[in-house]
């Protein structure tokens, strides 16, 4: 309660501080639009459920299959695999239709049916069937990850566009930084208590001075079958349920992202001051008549000492090489 507390004093402070400086760093006029506040509520909730998914998954499958940490991460790749090729066909997409509206909500939608697959694991589950599911989950994430920032590109214009996707980002840490926290105090939670309810007693075939607090997968892979497999229960039991707690808050994310408004795509980085303008339109440059300066143009200094200057008079000679050196009212 102590950090949650300090966390709404400071974000009050943030306000307040960011409402009376010049230049803020976060500056309060994005949240006046629809689609900023419903892209960044939404990355920040599919961020939180992504992360939670990432961090805990290769520990999971280190003590329930035996892997080691390398080919346990190495398991991720087809999620991977499933990020790349969704954010590369949904960018194919909307180049060539320029439509987008549907991409965000049916991210969050994948994202469910990925999560609740992933709660349903089981240590029997095969390799290739938790592959699948984490192929799921990653399509659905990489489908709105870089659409809601292209959302939120276009919602403003291209003086403004670093400072909004700036603070779409900072959001979207905020909510994998949650993710990683509620998740991990969910599992480490639920994980000692299965272990203190299910473990015989001190002595009775574990290896002296065992903690459950230290068990490490090679321990594991030492120990008899039957502790074996009651560890490994308490594993797959303390966080394939938790996946299904975040579910309700990818649901939460579907709901909101299928509000956004599609707006047409920016289709320029230069800002509307510097755009050319068509020729013999409203502000259109004045192009100098010859020998003299253009409209709204200050006569440079040698125009104005060549208006001073007069020409000779008729009776003396001019041979049109020389330059004229009487100055006017001399």
């Amino acid at each position: 309660m102590g950090l949650i507390a300090i966390a709404v004093v400071a974000g009050t402070v943030m306000v307040v501080l960011e409402r009376r400086a010049t230049e803020p760093v976060v500056p309060l006029h994005l949240f006046r639009d629809r689609n900023f506040n419903l892209a960044t509520v939404g990355g920040l909730l599919s961020s939180l459920a992504f992360l939670g998914v990432i961090t805990y998954m290769p520990s999971y499958l280190q003590m329930v299959t035996g892997m080691s940490a390398t080919a346990s991460g190495l398991l991720l790749v087809p999620m991977s695999l499933g990020v790349e090729g969704a954010a590369i066909g949904s960018g194919i997409a909307v180049s060539v239709t320029g439509r987008y509206r549907w991409m965000p909500a049916s991210s969050a939608f994948l994202m469910a049916v990925g999560l609740y697959l992933l709660s349903t694991l089981h240590p029997s589950t095969s390799l290739w069937t938790t592959s699948f599911y984490l192929i799921i989950f990653g399509a659905g994430a990489g489908i709105g990850f870089q659409i809601l920032v292209i959302i939120v590109q276009s919602s403003f214009p291209v003086t403004e566009v670093g400072t909004a996707t700036g603070a779409h980002q900072f959001f979207r840490q905020i909510g994998a930084s949650l993710g990683s926290a509620i998740v991990g105090t969910l599992f480490t939670s639920r994980l000692m208590a299965f272990l203190a309810e299910r473990l015989p007693p001190s002595g009775a075939g574990l290896p002296e001075g065992l903690d459950a607090k230290s068990l490490t997968p090679t321990l594991v892979a030492q120990l008899p079958d039957e502790v074996r497999a009651v560890v490994v229960s308490s594993y797959n039991d303390a966080l394939a349920p938790v996946y299904l707690y975040v579910l309700p808050v990818i649901i939460v994310a579907f709901i909101i992202l299928l509000f956004i408004k599609e707006r047409p795509l920016a289709t320029t980085n230069i800002p509307p001051a510097m755009e050319p303008v068509p020729s013999g339109g409203p502000g259109a440059a004045t192009l100098p008549a010859a020998g003299g300066a253009s409209h709204g143009i200050a006569p440079s200094t040698s125009d104005e000492a060549a208006r001073d200057v007069v020409p000779p008079s008729t009776d003396e000679t001019y041979d049109g090489k020389t330059p004229p050196t009487t100055p006017r009212g001399s």
